[in-house]
């Protein structure tokens, strides 16, 4: 069975067309609320995109590609 989720729980992409209206109303417009809104945000795309934990080999290796290629560029062939 599946849970049932309070409508203030729930994520913008999780909310149904008829419930939104009533998940507006229910959203925190403080100052302060809309500032923890966009701190949520924020390192949420930081820590997704540019924090990044899984460092390996790929990312060297496409430096090097890329040299190569742009040095296979520039070779004149005769």
């Amino acid at each position: 069975m599946a849970s049932v989720v309070p409508v203030k729980d729930k994520k913008l992409l999780e909310v149904k067309l008829g419930e939104l209206p009533s998940w507006i109303l229910m959203r925190d417009f403080s100052p302060s609320g809309i500032l923890g809104a966009f701190q949520r945000g924020y390192y949420r795309y930081y820590n997704k995109y540019i924090n990044v934990r899984k460092g390996s080999i790929s990312g060297i290796t496409m430096v090097l590609a890329c040299y190569h290629l742009k040095h296979e560029r520039h070779h004149r062939y005769h």
